[in-house]
């Protein structure tokens, strides 16, 4: 008898935690486990502003999927892009752009998110993310770019463009992007002396009318006066009207030159939930307590991707997009798929949130643990010890501490690598948002495998 075929879509926390559990609580031979990975690595996604600030190196939080010392997951270099769950066919597009056709009895939907964007002139084009490690990188080299532009210039109307920087978005990725980023063109000015300080200004907008909400009042006060006291001009209540390469237009009227917009304005489920004729809770998959989709069989869903309901709170609400959620999802649901081939009761996801940590750079933070309040230094601690916590393997702690320890003791450095510099650096060439198939081209993909063509 043929073995249960177990296919884990995507490398993220809740990937990653579903296939360790698997791993470990199989039988050798109950099952067959592959993962679909575009990356040979798990990535540390809340350190990215510090990959993008210089504090940590890329490595230090592209966390290896092959220390496995059981090996018995096969990883499969691509992105799947479409999914014919009558079929039980998963498409993927390789790293070589090979299609191929990927059976399973059953599918782990761990697909994560990408940025959100919306119909603004000028946006794809002109915006960068922070979603992905190459991302970061670019951010980097753009920023210490525009610097060396500014310092090279003889144009005051140059050096203006080039020294303002706006980040749109005030949750945890966009608020902690520009405190980082912040921070690294402050320690700069010493190795730059013919810019005038006055000429670097961060900006820092967001629709909401507040920053951060998931705080609460006082320690979101807390985190936007630090920001201000920094120099960071923080709007609220205002979004982007329009983004030209040189200029930027807010909704309240001003326009800024500007030639760096950050958009970090929150996260949309991976487009391969599209695949799915299924309901769906703000774009993700409605999912039950025990993560299956319902009216599909064999299929399972979680992390960003998934409208996991959240138990604990109760009242209709869905678990936040959040690493720990993620990966404690993951967990339960090896656990139920393992239970599935047993024939075993699956069990439901309950977990109560630990809290929310944001670090600013240096000794600036803001957390909750446990729903006490911090802000500063104990804060900080608080921060890096949870992230620290949350690495999954020995070497990549090691290495982040010691980034961290050399940060503090050497400060920052500007090199500027020149990695894609010369290719466009558009939202959608990070994240391949347009390489998914829509749900009838899946079902022409898969027609051909039944007809031998």
């Amino acid at each position: 008898m043929a073995r249960p075929r177990i296919l884990v879509v995507g490398a993220g926390f809740a990937g990653v935690e579903c296939v360790r559990r698997l791993e470990r609580g199989l039988i050798p031979g109950e099952a067959e486990i592959a993962l679909v990975a575009p990356f040979s690595y798990q990535l540390y996604l809340p350190l990215l502003p510090q990959v993008a600030a210089g504090v940590l190196t890329p490595q230090s939080i592209a966390i290896s999927l092959r220390r496995s010392r059981k090996h018995r997951t096969r990883i499969i270099p691509g992105g799947a892009i479409g999914v014919d769950p009558k079929a039980k066919i998963c498409v993927i597009r390789k790293i070589t752009d090979e299609i191929v056709y990927e059976p399973y009895d059953y599918i782990v939907l761990s697909a994560g998110s990408v940025t959100r964007t919306f119909d603004i002139p000028g946006l794809l084009d002109n915006a960068r993310g922070m979603k992905t490690l190459a991302e970061a990188a670019y951010v980097r080299d753009h920023v210490i770019a525009q610097l060396d532009l500014a310092d090279a210039s003889h144009d005051e109307n140059e050096r203006a463009s080039r020294l303002q920087f706006v980040v749109v978005g005030g949750g945890y990725a966009g608020t902690e992007t520009a405190a980082c980023l912040q921070r690294l063109t402050t320690s700069a000015l010493r190795q730059y002396p013919r810019l005038d300080p006055k000429l670097i200004k961060w900006h820092l907008i967001d629709i909401a009318p507040k920053l951060m909400p998931e705080l609460g009042d006082k320690l979101g006060r807390s985190a936007l006066q630090m920001l201000r006291a920094r120099g960071i001009e923080v709007s609220l209540g205002v979004s982007i009207a329009e983004a030209a390469p040189e200029k930027v237009t807010f909704t309240d009227g001003r326009v800024l030159p500007c030639r760096t917009l950050i958009w970090t304005a929150g996260v949309a489920a991976s487009p391969l939930v599209s695949t799915f004729d299924a309901e769906t809770v703000r774009g993700r998959l409605a999912v039950t307590p025990e993560m299956s989709l319902p009216g599909f069989d064999g299929v399972f869903a979680l992390g960003d991707c998934a409208a996991v309901p959240d138990l604990h709170k109760g009242d209709g609400a869905v678990c936040p997009p959040t690493a720990q959620h993620a990966m404690r999802q993951g967990r339960r649901l090896a656990d139920n798929l393992i239970a599935t081939l047993r024939n075993q009761p699956l069990k439901p996801y309950v977990h109560k949130d630990l809290g929310l940590v944001v670090d600013l750079g240096g000794k600036d933070a803001v957390s909750k643990p446990l729903g006490i309040e911090l802000h500063g230094i104990p804060a900080q601690a608080v921060a890096r010890g949870y992230h620290w916590s949350a690495l999954r393997t020995n070497v990549a702690k090691a290495r982040v501490a010691t980034n961290w320890i050399l940060n503090a003791v050497a400060g920052d450095d500007f090199v500027r690598t020149g990695f894609l510099s010369r290719q466009p650096a558009r939202l959608r060439d990070f994240e391949h948002t347009n390489a998914y198939l829509t749900p009838e081209q899946v079902r022409e993909h898969t027609a051909s495998l039944h007809t031998g063509t």
